[in-house]
């Protein structure tokens, strides 16, 4: 299996909101490769679109521990924090966004 093509397929699956087939091929490509960072990024935003923070939450901080030094991955975590505080009110959520970000930022910078 090629992870790209894949994944390629899965964009256009959760363009077209069928989360629950896009979450079976991501899954498959993290199966086939955990360290697969797109797929990771991808399952945070469709489980913060189907209301599983949780889940959401734990694949962005695993693209943050497999890219520690990519800007993005952080920006990418600080919004599923807060999209996980705005669907819970968990005040938790926000102190972890506004450390993700920060962390982010000091990145970016360089």
């Amino acid at each position: 299996m090629d992870p790209y093509k894949k994944y390629n397929e899965v964009e256009k699956l959760i363009d077209d909101e069928k989360y629950d087939e896009a979450v079976v091929g991501l899954d498959e490509i993290v199966a086939a490769d955990e360290t697969f960072v797109l797929a990771h990024l991808a399952l945070a935003r469709v489980h913060t679109k189907t209301g599983q923070h949780e889940l959401a939450i734990k694949h962005a901080e695993k693209a943050v521990e497999l890219e520690p030094e990519e800007s993005f991955n952080y920006t990418a975590l600080s919004v599923t924090y807060q999209r996980a505080w705005a669907g819970t009110d968990d005040q938790q959520y926000i102190t972890k966004a506004e450390d993700a970000m920060a962390k982010g930022q000091s990145l970016a910078q360089g």
